[in-house]
């Protein structure tokens, strides 16, 4: 199994509700999005969830948008603002702490620093938000794994289907067959998606603790 997990922002419920279902070996490989902290109700259980599985399993994690401007928030005082604004929920992250930015421990601001851009396999490239389609994945501005549209992603020139999140899709992910993105709104009532890409299966969990399964040709 290659699994792909959209945006978390919080959600420990539907993550671990995602875990349960899905029951996935050492062997496989999970993949997460990016997205892991702010507006849901649990940023730091969902990263000590994450701590516990990269122990155990063959883990990557990448960086979105909202762990860039987690860090940013410790270098200017405009970008702590922009953290800490209802825009971003930043204050949702610190309060699942303890209320400050000393209160988050100095594993978690790891996790979040050693997140990787992308991750690429021989048909897939998992990226947070998105890439531009006529620049080799490797040469990206760095504002455009974190930033981009799904709206704006054409094929990619390696011929790779790029499996994002960052943009809401609603109820259910889309799936323009050379992209797919996977956020649908864990946070805000919505749900949890993941994706194996080798078989095309997808789970969606929620914060009440259900589930349900479908097929990416369910979406056509």
């Amino acid at each position: 199994m290659r699994l792909a997990i959209g945006d978390i922002h919080g959600c420990l419920t539907s993550l671990r509700t995602m875990l349960d279902v899905i029951q996935p070996t050492p062997d496989d490989l999970i993949v997460t999005l990016g997205d892991y902290v702010d507006r849901g109700p649990d940023s730091k259980g969902v990263i000590d969830e994450l701590l516990s599985l990269k122990k155990t399993h063959n883990f990557i994690h990448l960086m979105g948008n909202h762990e860039i401007q987690m860090i940013r928030a410790l270098e200017t005082s405009q970008d702590r603002s922009r953290f800490l604004s209802g825009l971003c929920g930043g204050q949702d992250t610190l309060d699942s702490y303890g209320g400050g930015f000393d209160d988050v421990p100095k594993g978690h601001w790891n996790f979040i620093r050693s997140a990787e851009l992308y991750h690429e396999l021989k048909e897939h490239i998992f990226v947070h938000a998105g890439i531009e389609e006529n620049i080799p994945v490797g040469s990206q501005d760095q504002e455009t794994y974190y930033y981009r549209r799904f709206h704006r992603q054409q094929p990619h020139q390696s011929g790779k289907t790029v499996v994002c999140g960052h943009t809401i899709q609603g109820d259910l992910p889309t799936d323009l067959g050379y992209a797919i993105c996977l956020d649908t709104c864990a946070y805000g009532g919505g749900w949890l998606s993941a994706l194996d890409v080798e078989t095309g299966k997808i789970w969606q969990t929620n914060e009440q603790g259900q589930s349900r399964e479908l097929h990416r040709n369910d979406l056509a």
